[in-house]
């Protein structure tokens, strides 16, 4: 298709027009964003420096945060700056390329959430052999697998839009360029490409998130052969892991499990997968994880000796 492109930058509605309320959202999400890269960093560099956290969960888990810190920063902060404009504007090659990372490492994230799954499952399923399974070649294949698979689902999204045709309207109703709100305004029947779309990230969001309720479902069932201690511990582990599952795959299914289309409810439920989850993970691997806390507490007591 050999594009016929005359727009160098796309005007973004944001979440309101109201001055007020931009400025009440400028400081919530300004909060929430600072949060998030406080959380997420601090799992990686615990990690990093921790010795007691070299289990392949907390490699998962260290890798995990910094997906999150990334792909939160490929949204958000430009957001963020938006609430202080009446005029929001991103150039052509600026929006590809949000778009473009963001599914690089929302792709990565979701079948990096695969690999932990299948971690959890040899440590409470099998293990007696968990260190050898999981050794660390296994562990890095797994994370060279997660990127692999986020860079192709991102190259199939890139792909297809730019090289749509944009000849006029330029107004995206969204805070950020996203697959259907820029292919609404393609001077170019695009219904064929919004079903590629909903076959490549719907598919993948489905597909995943039926395994990981399986694996889920296989791991619970397990633990039956547990002691009491065992199983409480499990429990616990695989609480915030399904959690984590739960608040991530549910909105993205609704937003591209359907005919191609833009609805009302779509800025919140974007709102919520793309700002508030990863604010979230680091929340909730840290308070139901007494090692991660216990080394976070060691690192601090350290940096004030």
């Amino acid at each position: 298709m050999e594009q016929t492109n005359n727009v160098t930058e796309f005007v973004l509605l944001g979440l309101t027009q109201s001055l007020l309320g931009q400025k009440i959202l400028f400081v919530i999400f300004l909060f929430i964003y600072i949060v998030t890269m406080v959380g997420n960093l601090l799992i990686v560099v615990t990690v990093m420096v921790s010795s007691t956290l070299d289990a392949p969960m907390y490699f998962f888990l260290g890798y995990l945060s910094f997906m999150d810190a990334v792909y939160s920063t490929t949204l958000t902060p430009n957001m963020i700056i938006d609430f202080l404009y009446e005029k929001k504007t991103i150039s052509f090659q600026a929006c590809m390329s949000q778009l473009f990372i963001a599914h690089l490492f929302g792709g990565a994230e979701i079948f990096l959430l695969v690999a932990m799954a299948y971690d959890r499952y040899v440590a409470i399923c099998k293990p007696l052999h968990y260190l050898i399974i999981m050794n660390q070649r296994v562990c890095v294949l797994l994370l060279m697998m997660s990127w692999v698979g986020g860079f192709l689902h991102a190259v199939v999204q890139l792909l297809f839009v730019y090289n749509l045709p944009f000849c006029g309207p330029n107004v995206i109703d969204h805070f950020i360029c996203d697959m259907y709100p820029l292919l609404k305004i393609a001077c170019t029947n695009t219904y064929v490409i919004g079903l590629i779309v909903v076959a490549n990230d719907g598919a993948i969001c489905v597909v995943i998130f039926v395994l990981l309720l399986i694996s889920y479902g296989v791991i619970l069932h397990s633990l039956k052969s547990l002691g009491q201690e065992g199983r409480r511990k499990a429990l616990s582990t695989c609480g915030y892991h399904i959690t984590v599952v739960v608040l991530f795959f549910v909105p993205c299914m609704f937003m591209y499990v359907r005919p191609p289309s833009t609805l009302p409810i779509d800025k919140s439920l974007t709102v919520f997968y793309t700002v508030i989850t990863p604010m979230l993970n680091p929340l909730i691997y840290t308070l139901r994880n007494g090692e991660m806390k216990s080394a976070m507490k060691r690192l601090w007591i350290r940096r004030r000796k």
